[in-house]
């Protein structure tokens, strides 16, 4: 792990916010030359503190569908078997493992109310899986980006 200093934390917040963000544009919102910019995103992501750039699409995109999250208890030691299943499913949009009662919580994205019905049956089956909680995302106010 490398050691992060504030230009690095500004990166990162402007990239959370605008993952395509250019050097330049970059470079202009820091006041700091398109060099050290991009040595620095070079640096923070052969360091792997950048693991990824990514996009959040609006509701429009999957019009609308169902969102819900699914908490997850898992039987044993079945957690990482388990993981990697659900990872595999374009319908999981991020797992967070987690402590307290439950071992994970999905974030789940379906087209419609019958696919969703099915994803959790799919769910359901995987081995390791003891018991799961869902509940419907009905209305999202706010999306905020974490400040590191």
């Amino acid at each position: 792990m490398i050691s992060l200093d504030d230009l690095d934390y500004e990166l990162i917040g402007a990239l959370r916010r605008n993952a395509r963000a250019s050097v330049s544009a970059l470079s202009a919102v820091t006041g700091v030359s398109r060099a050290t910019i991009a040595a620095r995103i070079d640096r923070l992501v052969s360091s792997g503190t950048i693991a990824a750039f990514t996009i959040r699409t609006g509701t429009e995109v999957h019009g609308g569908g169902v969102r819900a999250i699914v908490m997850i208890e898992v039987h044993g030691k079945m957690a990482d078997k388990v993981a990697d299943q659900l990872r595999g499913m374009p319908q999981v949009t991020s797992l967070h493992s987690t402590n307290g009662r439950w071992d994970f919580i999905a974030e789940l994205t379906d087209r419609d109310l019958s696919s969703f019905d099915e994803t959790l049956r799919r769910i359901r089956l995987i081995d390791g899986i003891n018991l799961t909680e869902t509940n419907i995302l009905l209305k999202t106010s706010k999306i905020s980006t974490p400040i590191v």
